[in-house]
C-alpha cells in the first residue's frame, strides 16, 4: 500500500494542475463510477462547483450550499504523470468499511493534519478512474478555466470602460487642483499673457488704428459660407441618424448584424466621410472652415461607429437570449424517461466549472475568452443542448436538471450583457433604441457610446457664462498670435513659390522660418488644446449635464509618447481603445503589439488626412513624426531611460516645442 503522505499529498498539498495530473494517473481497469458521482468528486477537489438555484433570469443568482464530498486518491510509488502506468494502481473501495471508521486523514496521520484536510466521520470516498476519457475531459476543461480565474494578468475589455463623476483638470471646481502647490504657476500664464495681449494690441492700434492690425485672418474666416459651414454642420449631425436606423432594422430582424449589418454600417461611414471631405472640397473653404467641419466630421463618425458596434453586439446578446429562453420554455414541456437516455450530450460531458460564479457579463465573456483561447468543445455545449431539445429527443432527469442550470446561467449573464452599466430600466437594450437616446448621444462630449453615464443634476448657467467668456477670449488670442507671428512667415513662403525660388533657396530659409514659427505655434498648439478640452467640451458637459469630465490627464508631466496618447486627448483615447486597439485583438487575432501598432497607424492616417484637407498636400510628413513616436516609446522603456523621468519629459516637450513648426515649415516650403 502506498504511504499517507502520498495520499496527502495528491488531495491537499498540491497546486491545481499537479493535483489534477495525479488524479489522472490513478488507474483502474474495472473500476467506474456513476456520473452523479464523479460530479460530486469534483466539487470536493473544487474543480466542479455548485450549480446556480433554478431561479429565472429576472429574480437573480443564488449559490447553492453543499456539503463537500473527500476524495481520496492513492497512486503507486513508480507511477509517472502519463497514461502508461495502468498496471498495478491501488485504489481505496468506495464505501470501504475501514475507511468509513477513519476517514479523517487526521486519524489516517495525526501529523499531517491541517484545518482544511479534516474530513468528518462517515464521509464516502469516491473512486476514479484515469482511463475514463470523460474524467479527463472534465478535468482538463476546469482546470483550464480555474487558471484563468487565478491569472494575476487579465486581458482589459472593452466593457471595463466606466464613466464617473469628475472634473477637468484645470477646472475651479476641482478642488485637487485648486489646491495644487503648482496653481500660482497657472495664474500667472493667464496673467503675463493677458499683458503681453494688451501690449500688442496697444501697438497695433497705435500702427494701424486696429487692436488686431490688419486682420487678415479674421476677415478670411468670416468673408464668405459662414452660413453654409453652419447649415452644412447641422444636416452633417443630422445624418448622423441613418446609424440609428440600421440599428432599429437589426432589431426588427431585417437586417443580421454579423452578416450585412456591420458590412452596411462600415459602407455608410465610409461614404459620410467621404462627403465631408469632398464638400470642403467643393466649396473651396478657407482653412478655418476645413478644419471645423472636417474634425467635427471625425467626431460623428467615431460617434457612430461607437453606437453601432456596441448596439450591434447588444443585438447579438439580445438574440442568443431570446432563443434560449424559447429552449428553456421547449424544456419544461419535455417528459423524463425513467431509463438511462442515450442523448449526447450526457450531463458528464459538459463543463459545469463556471457555475460556481455569479452570472455577469464580465463573466460571461471572460468564460468566452478562455474557451475560445482553448479552442476546447465547450464552445458548442449550448448549441448541441440547443439541438437535443429542439429534435425532442428522450432526456433523462439528470439532463433535463444539467441542461436548466446550463441555460439559465447562460440567460442570467445574457440578460446582464443587456443591462450594462445602466441603472434605469429605460437605458437597458433594446429599450435604448429610440431617436431621442440617439441624439441625446450626439451632443454629448464623448466619443464612445454606453447606455448610461453619470449625470448632474442641474445646470449652473453662471459657469456657462464664465466658459463661453474664456472661449471667446482664447479665439481672440490666438487670431492676434496667428496675425502678428505667423502669417507674416507664411506670406513670406508664398513670395518665395511666387518669385521662382529654387526648391534649394527655399530650404536655406528653413532654418529661420523654423526659428520663427517655433514659439508661436507652441502658444497656438497650448491654445488649441485649451480652446477644445477645457472650454468647449465643459460647455457642452454643463449643458447636458454630463457628470464625467476628464477630457484629459496630466500630459505635460508625460515621460513617454505612449503617456501622452492617453492623457492629452482621453475621449479619443477611450475610442481608439475600444474600438481599434481591443478590437484588433478580438477580431484579428492579433498580439498587443500588433495592436498598438494598428492603432497608432490609423491615428496617424487620420491625422495625415486633416494635414491634407488643411494644405491641399499628400506629403506624409506626420504620418512619419507620429509613427516615429513608436521607436521613442520602446526607447523610454530601456534600462537607459526608464526611470529617467526628468529627461524622458525633456524629450517629450523638445518633440512638442519642434514638432508642429517643423510640419507647418515643410508643407510651406516643398
Amino acid at each position: 500500500m502506498a504511504s499517507t503522505e502520498e495520499l496527502q499529498s495528491v488531495s491537499h498539498s498540491r497546486d491545481p494542475i499537479s493535483r489534477a495530473l495525479d488524479v489522472h494517473d490513478v488507474h483502474s481497469k474495472h473500476d467506474t463510477q456513476h456520473p452523479a458521482a464523479l460530479a460530486e468528486a469534483l466539487r470536493a477537489v473544487r474543480h466542479a462547483p455548485d450549480t446556480p438555484s433554478d431561479s429565472n433570469s429576472d429574480s437573480g443568482y443564488e449559490a447553492r450550499d453543499k456539503s463537500l464530498q473527500p476524495v481520496l486518491l492513492r497512486r503507486r510509488e513508480a507511477d509517472s504523470y502519463d497514461n502508461s502506468a495502468s498496471n498495478t494502481p491501488e485504489i481505496l473501495a468506495l464505501d470501504h468499511p475501514e475507511l468509513n471508521q477513519k476517514s479523517s486523514s487526521e486519524e489516517l496521520h495525526p501529523s499531517l493534519s491541517t484545518p482544511e484536510s479534516r474530513y468528518p466521520r462517515g464521509k464516502k470516498t469516491y473512486v476514479v478512474a484515469s482511463d475514463d476519457a470523460e474524467l479527463r475531459e472534465i478535468l482538463r476543461r476546469g482546470l483550464e478555466r480555474e487558471r484563468e480565474k487565478q491569472s494575476p494578468i487579465r486581458r482589459e475589455k472593452l466593457r471595463d470602460m466606466v464613466f464617473t463623476r469628475q472634473f477637468s483638470a484645470f477646472d475651479r471646481q476641482n478642488q485637487d487642483a485648486a489646491n495644487s502647490p503648482f496653481h500660482g504657476f497657472y495664474v500667472l500664464f493667464w496673467i503675463g499673457l493677458a499683458i503681453y495681449i494688451i501690449k500688442m494690441g496697444a501697438e497695433n492700434w497705435r500702427k494701424t488704428g486696429n487692436p488686431l492690425s490688419t486682420n487678415e485672418i479674421m476677415k478670411s474666416m468670416f468673408r464668405r459660407d459662414v452660413v453654409v459651414l453652419l447649415f452644412s454642420d447641422g444636416v452633417m449631425c443630422g445624418m448622423t441618424g441613418v446609424s440609428w436606423i440600421i440599428q432599429r432594422l437589426v432589431f426588427l430582424n431585417y437586417i443580421d448584424w454579423n452578416r450585412s449589418g456591420w458590412v452596411l454600417q462600415n459602407i455608410w461611414q465610409t461614404l459620410f466621410i467621404a462627403s465631408v471631405v469632398g464638400l470642403t472640397l467643393v466649396r473651396d473653404w478657407p482653412w478655418t472652415h476645413t478644419v471645423f467641419f472636417v474634425l467635427h466630421g471625425l467626431v460623428m463618425l467615431m460617434k457612430q461607429h461607437s453606437y453601432a458596434f456596441y448596439n450591434g453586439h447588444l443585438s447579438s446578446a439580445y438574440k442568443q437570449r431570446q432563443s434560449l429562453l424559447l429552449r428553456l420554455k421547449q424544456l419544461e414541456t419535455i417528459s423524463p424517461v425513467t431509463s438511462p437516455s442515450t442523448t449526447s450530450p450526457r450531463p458528464s460531458a459538459l463543463s459545469t466549472s463556471h457555475l460556481a460564479y455569479p452570472p455577469s457579463a464580465d463573466e460571461y465573456r471572460e468564460r468566452r475568452q478562455s474557451l475560445s483561447k482553448a479552442k476546447s468543445a465547450d464552445q458548442n455545449d449550448i448549441e448541441s443542448i440547443s439541438r437535443a431539445i429542439e429534435a425532442a429527443n428522450p432526456l433523462d432527469m439528470e439532463q433535463l436538471q444539467a441542461f436548466e442550470r446550463l441555460i439559465k446561467w447562460e440567460v442570467d449573464a445574457l440578460t446582464d450583457e443587456l443591462r450594462g452599466k445602466a441603472t434605469d430600466p429605460t437605458h437597458h437594450y433594446p429599450n435604448n433604441l429610440t431617436f431621442l437616446n440617439h441624439y441625446e448621444y450626439i451632443v454629448l462630449p464623448t466619443v464612445v457610446y454606453e447606455l448610461q453615464y453619470p449625470r448632474s443634476e442641474t445646470i449652473d448657467w453662471s459657469y456657462v457664462a464664465e466658459k463661453i467668456c474664456a472661449l471667446v477670449g482664447i479665439i481672440f488670442v490666438m487670431i492676434m498670435i496667428s496675425q502678428a507671428f505667423i502669417y507674416p512667415v507664411v506670406m513670406r513662403t508664398v513670395y518665395m513659390k511666387e518669385a521662382g525660388w529654387t526648391v534649394a533657396e527655399r530650404f536655406r530659409e528653413f532654418p529661420w522660418l523654423l526659428s520663427d514659427l517655433i514659439f508661436p505655434f507652441m502658444m497656438e498648439y497650448l491654445l488649441a488644446w485649451y480652446l477644445i478640452w477645457e472650454t468647449v467640451l465643459n460647455i457642452l458637459a454643463e449643458l447636458t449635464c454630463f457628470a464625467d469630465r476628464s477630457f484629459y490627464d496630466a500630459w505635460w508631466n508625460s515621460v513617454s509618447w505612449d503617456q501622452y496618447a492617453r492623457d492629452w486627448n482621453r475621449p479619443v483615447h477611450n475610442f481608439l481603445l475600444r474600438h481599434v486597439y481591443h478590437s484588433s485583438i478580438s477580431s484579428m487575432r492579433v498580439n498587443k503589439h500588433t495592436a498598438t501598432l494598428i492603432t497608432f497607424f490609423l491615428s496617424a492616417c487620420v491625422h495625415e488626412l486633416v494635414m491634407w484637407c488643411i494644405f491641399k498636400k499628400l506629403r506624409g510628413y506626420l504620418l512619419f513624426l507620429q509613427m516615429c513616436q513608436l521607436p521613442l516609446v520602446r526607447l523610454s522603456r530601456t534600462k537607459w531611460l526608464r526611470n529617467q523621468k526628468t529627461i524622458g519629459n525633456m524629450i517629450f516637450w523638445i518633440g512638442i516645442f519642434t514638432g508642429p513648426s517643423l510640419l507647418c515649415s515643410l508643407y510651406l516650403i516643398l
